[in-house]
């Protein structure tokens, strides 16, 4: 008897679409937004090291927003719109 091993991956459905914004400069800052699901606060302070290995002219600066059933007000969003390039957010389970 042989065995036989199969590919779990699937086929994409959508083909794949490069990316093509960027946010490249000089004093280049990113945000990163928690959504305060466990974990995402840790997650994104990964994330933040990565970028600081790769880029560490980057200024990354994080916020939770503390509940994840609740949309950012306008507050936080403006403040991480003023003072960003770019932002990461993510989730945490």
């Amino acid at each position: 008897m042989a065995i036989e091993y199969m590919d779990p991956r699937a086929e994409p459905a959508e083909s794949v679409t490069p990316y093509e914004l960027s946010a490249d400069g000089e004093a280049l800052t990113i945000g990163l937004l928690a959504n305060g699901f466990p974990d995402s606060v840790a997650f994104l302070d990964a994330v933040g090291q990565s970028l600081r290995r790769v880029r560490p002219d980057v200024e990354v600066r994080a916020w939770n927003k503390g509940n994840a059933s609740m949309v950012a007000d306008d507050q936080l969003m403006g403040e991480i719109t003023d003072g960003c390039d770019a932002v990461v957010a993510a989730y945490g389970h």
